[in-house]
């Protein structure tokens, strides 16, 4: 199944940006569809955004809309998301994970997950 290394997180105040970055490695990358998860304190992962194996297309969960771009480098094996316009509700653990089913929003995720990254936001 491969491994997904996720990194980039840290403590930003409201209103800043970050960029998380997912290496993948021991699977054909650019054969996937991607995305970005997050699992809030005491609540369920949930969907963040997902991109087309090639790039071409891309979706956000309704919250992100706008400040979040997720986009990937297949030659480098690598997914990130920009996040900008930080706010103290996207404080969570960061995950990204290929997925199946592009289009459904949200969509399932296939494969194990990583370690993730943490995002703190302070107001």
């Amino acid at each position: 199944q491969g491994q997904l290394v996720e990194s980039g997180g840290g403590l930003v105040q409201a209103g800043g940006s970050l960029r998380l970055s997912c290496v993948a490695s021991g699977r054909t990358f650019s054969h996937y569809h991607m995305g970005w998860f997050r699992q809030p304190p005491g609540k369920e992962r949930e969907f963040v955004a997902a991109i087309s194996w090639g790039s071409r297309t891309t979706y956000y969960e309704d919250s992100v809309k706008g400040r979040f771009t997720i986009s990937r480098d297949n030659d480098k094996n690598t997914l990130y998301l920009q996040m900008n316009s930080l706010k103290p509700e996207d404080t969570a653990v960061y995950y990204c994970n290929s997925i199946v089913n592009y289009g459904i929003n949200p969509p399932p995720a296939s494969g194990p997950w990583g370690q993730g990254t943490q995002v703190t936001v302070s107001s």
